[in-house]
């Protein structure tokens, strides 16, 4: 999507006839692409551009002089001088009689895919024989085969194996692309088949639902159930997707003010690959529960800690206002609490979830409205400690090399991370790689699905990351595997990093992350010596008070090693939200402006004072979790916080120590709320704003590889629900900031171009029109002709003086340990399904479908010794609250430790979690404390997920 390098090396050409007419074809090119540069239509069934060719259809042969068999056009690489007939009589005959005797197969009634005409019935089966003039003759027609009956045990996709032509594009969907080894070709001859598993029903396969099959099958034989019937939308509108930091590409198909389906797009993160969340988890948008007219709090109706209701019954609590109250309000009374009590009494949480232009916005609101820079949002809760050490170490926040940089890798380090649930088309880019030969090394307490893909797993003992690093460390200078050039001409700090490491011998770490201490140095030494290893990492590493040195280590170990600055190489934290990127980028953090500019830097504050017009703050401000401290601050406290703004986050759900956090935001005199649904948090508020949902607006996010990219809205928000840019311009007139931002969209554009101006040393070259025009381009880019930089650091660091800085770590102990009354270690994290705190994918129904209840894993070792069987109810109880959930047997969870999905409020894992800190990121410890686990107890009632009322596209019964 990014410009074309110039330097890129231009492809051999070779010349050879195509149909009696000279054409050229390029390196890597099969005639079948070349007649389609040419104009030359050739049908093919089995063929999809991106996909290996298999050649199996034969629906594209084509007639090659001197050779006695018809070619199948699609795998055969053209010659230079070859003649090549694809319109000959005999190819023509040939491509004909395919087409019927496949068409001469299907049932009657078909599952339509281009339109309504009887002709179009079996997709690109149908169309190819329209466009052939192919009909079956009654004679052939008469002994078409027995037809399978329909599989919908699956509550995404329908099988309707009687629309199969085995052309095994499913089958290279599931197994080449996605990498998940479902489906397969079984049988011989008459007998042969499509099956998913051991000829399983799909529903109970291990089908994670990427929906790769669906995309791929060219007759209806796999298709959604929400898009069953005519193909026909009114609108397919280009966006992404709205989950994960990915940033995969996608189409929504509209029909009826519904998005019946959705289509992975060729983007550079996704190249048409999506996941279960982002092919079927768009009906949230669509669900009954949708805030449409704004709510106030009704009068003498308290603030209960512990009284969270249903959001599908909130009339008890609130009303509903017009919008020039609600607004009166929200602003009004943050006005008040400012004037009167001081610019830090007031806070905001930004979103993560929603555009680079609502962060930048309301991130300004905050600064040049409330007077603080009180500003926060998830990142706190996710990756600050990584961005802590990256700032300090390299200088810049974001990643050094780009996912799909992996295929260039000869070692991928994956740590602290589950890619095959978090971040599923990463993980599959890892998976590809993996087949090429690349190593995977699996560093995590729990053994997660990739490490069936995995070289080596190393399963260290929870909490014990700085140990194991280290010892790498150590283990690369010990043997002589440091690059020597590199930390002459590029590094900084390094002896002092050598004499931290002497005590960290594998030999003397072994006992305490639980590795031999061989399989240690094994691993360093072919991650020192491999063409480029990468290393990607999660919250695994980051959500721990050691979080900040966890990734000073890894640091280290690429810089030793000289494994950063080229290709395949390098540093990637996989970003857990579709915008944490782009919001921390934008300054949606309480220490830094716009591009990581810390707001105590004199010059950076004058800047920021003369481009705003206005005084600002130049102290950090609060973050997350301090804030929460701040809220139950004495009344004395000058800054004590008494009034909130929170947009589209639950920190009800997502912060630690979930009761101390409930009776933070119950304490508040004033907190607004702008969302889509009635969350958690919004029965806290004082003002509801019913918000615009992803797919109700226009803007760009910024993925976890640096890429902006253009999301554009395909609805319009429900009833009375207003764009999120407008509702934060409303409130910033409110609270008398004279803002005036033309255009459409709410002037979205207009704001990207200030933001432009604030970021220009990394987006300079990034205009509105330029998004607009490429849908993705990689930052830093300083010019309008710069393609983008997908690989940085290559001759210098972003540091002050051009080098990496190295940062001594040494092991520093979880805030709580396990004891004899609190024995286990609860590891908390995502599922493939759910996402953040579930508001959105648990009601988007296939999501719910597949994962309705909540569990926690434990493996089969520590059930034996409780006395459970899967499927029995535990109560999980820490020293600040507990829940009871069914249990699930997980083998590669740790003996000794719980793992618990956050995104169940009926067992919200935060309840458990410790809102301990790490000094320096500020991020609280969710990934260890001490807990106990127990049989049996009462799993709360499920409240406000039904799906009655839901609208949606048409279902298969």
């Amino acid at each position: 999507m990014n410009a074309r390098d110039p330097s890129a090396p231009v492809p051999t050409a070779v010349e050879f006839q195509l149909d009696g007419k000279p054409v050229h074809g390029y390196e890597g090119e099969t005639i079948l692409q070349v007649a389609e540069r040419y104009g030359v239509e050739i049908p093919r069934l089995c063929y999809k551009p991106g996909y290996r060719p298999d050649g199996n259809c034969r629906a594209c042969v084509v007639e090659i002089d001197g050779e006695r068999t018809l070619a199948p056009s699609c795998c055969r690489a053209p010659t230079a001088g070859m003649k090549v007939q694809a319109s000959s009589d005999r190819a023509v005959k040939s491509q004909k009689m395919v087409l019927e005797m496949l068409l001469s197969d299907m049932p009657e009634q078909g599952y339509k895919w281009v339109g309504d005409d009887q002709t179009q019935q079996h997709g690109e089966l149908s169309e190819w024989a329209t466009r052939m003039d192919v009909a079956v003759r009654p004679a052939l027609a008469a002994i078409g085969r027995q037809q399978p009956a329909p599989d919908l045990s699956h509550p995404a996709m329908a099988v309707n194996l009687d629309a199969c032509i085995q052309c095994n594009r499913c089958v290279r969907a599931c197994r080449e692309e996605q990498v998940n080894d479902v489906i397969g070709y079984a049988f011989r001859g008459h007998d042969s088949a499509i099956v998913f598993d051991l000829q399983d029903g799909m529903g109970d396969s291990t089908c994670v639902a990427c929906g790769e099959c669906v995309q791929a099958c060219p007759t209806g034989a796999l298709m959604p159930k929400s898009h069953i019937g005519s193909q026909e939308v009114d609108r397919k509108v280009d966006s992404v997707c709205p989950f994960c930091g990915v940033g995969c590409l996608l189409t929504y198909n509209v029909k009826d003010e519904v998005i019946v389906s959705v289509d992975g797009r060729d983007g550079p993160a996704n190249h048409d690959r999506l996941c279960v969340k982002g092919r079927f988890g768009f009906d949230y948008a669509h669900h009954p529960q949708r805030l449409t007219k704004p709510l106030i709090r009704k009068a003498g109706v308290p603030k209960d800690a512990d009284a969270i209701g249903d959001p599908a019954d909130w009339s008890s609590v609130f009303r509903e206002a017009t919008w020039e109250e609600a607004l009166e309000l929200a602003g009004g009374k943050l006005r008040q609490l400012r004037d009167t009590h001081g610019h830090k009494t007031l806070a905001g949480f930004g979103s993560a979830k929603g555009s680079n232009e609502e962060a930048y916005l309301f991130q300004k609101l905050v600064r040049t409205g409330f007077g603080s820079n009180n500003v926060d949002h998830c990142t706190r809760l996710c990756h600050a400690s990584s961005v802590a050490a990256l700032l300090e170490g390299v200088g810049s926040g974001a990643v050094s090399n780009q996912v799909g940089d992996v295929e260039n890798a000869g070692l991928i380090l994956v740590i602290g991370s589950n890619p095959t649930a978090n971040h599923p088309v990463a993980a599959t880019w890892m998976k590809n790689a993996a087949k090429r030969g690349t190593k995977i090394v699996l560093a995590d307490p729990r053994v997660t699905d990739i490490g069936r893909y995995a070289w080596r797993t190393l399963q260290f003992r929870p909490d014990t990351d700085v140990a194991l690093l280290n010892a790498m460390i150590h283990t690369v200078i010990d043997e002589g595997l440091v690059d020597a050039d590199f930390l002459t001409r590029r590094a900084s700090n390094y002896e002092a990093l050598k004499a931290n490491v002497q005590g960290y011998s594998a030999e003397a770490m072994a006992p305490i992350c639980g590795i031999p201490a061989e399989t240690i140095r094994e691993v360093a030494r072919e991650f020192a010596t491999s063409k480029g290893s990468m290393i990607l990492w999660g919250m695994g590493v980051s959500q721990h008070v050691h979080g900040t040195d966890n990734a000073r280590c890894l640091i280290a170990l690429v810089s030793v090693t000289g494994q950063i600055g080229k290709p395949g190489s390098g540093l990637h934290p996989l970003r857990g939200q579709n915008n944490v990127q782009g919001a921390s980028d934008a300054g949606l953090i309480p220490m830094m402006l716009p591009n990581y500019q810390r707001v105590d830097d004199p010059g950076v504050h004058a800047w920021f004072e003369n481009f705003w017009e206005t005084p600002l703050d130049d102290k950090p401000g609060y973050t997350v979790v301090e804030i929460m401290h701040k809220a139950l601050a004495p009344d004395s406290d000058p800054h004590k916080i008494r009034g909130m703004y929170i947009m589209g986050e639950n920190p009800a759900m997502s912060d630690p120590d979930l009761n101390h956090a409930r009776h933070a935001l119950a304490s508040l005199d004033h907190l607004v709320v702008q969302d889509i649904f009635m969350t958690e948090t919004a029965w806290y508020a004082d003002v509801v704003l019913p918000a615009s949902a992803w797919p109700e607006k226009t803007g760009t996010v910024t993925n976890t590889d640096r890429m902006i990219q253009m999301g554009r809205r395909a609805l319009n928000p429900p009833g009375d629900a207003k764009p999120d840019l407008w509702i934060i311009q409303q409130i910033a007139a409110r609270m008398g900031l004279p803002w005036n931002y033309q255009g459409p969209e709410c002037g979205v554009a207009e704001v990207y171009e200030e933001m432009r101006q604030a970021m220009s040393a990394v987006i300079e070259g990034v205009t509105w029109e330029r998004i607009e025009r490429e849908q993705s381009v990689t930052y830093p880019c300083l010019s309008e002709d710069d393609p983008g930089q997908p690989t940085v650091f290559i001759d210098a660091f972003a540091t002050n003086d051009g080098r990496v800085k190295l940062v001594p770590a040494d092991i520093i102990p979880a805030d709580e340990r396990p004891d004899t009354e609190y024995p286990f270690v609860l590891i908390t994290g995502r599922q493939l399904e759910h996402w953040h705190t579930g508001s959105m994918t648990r009601r988007a129904s296939v999501l719910d479908a597949i994962e309705p209840i909540a569990t926690a894993s434990m493996n089969g070792g520590d059930l034996r010794k409780l006395g459970l069987d899967a499927g029995d109810v535990i109560t999980v109880k820490s020293r600040r609250g507990e829940v009871a959930l069914t249990v699930r047997r997980d083998d590669g969870t740790p003996t000794g430790a719980v793992f618990i999905p956050f995104a169940y409020y009926e067992a919200a894992a935060n309840l458990l979690t410790n809102a301990a800190l790490d000094p320096f990121g500020k991020i609280p410890e969710f990934k260890y404390c001490a807990v106990d686990v127990r049989p049996g107890g009462t799993p709360a009632p499920v409240v406000g997920f039904e799906r009655k009322g839901m609208k949606e596209g048409p279902v298969l019964a």
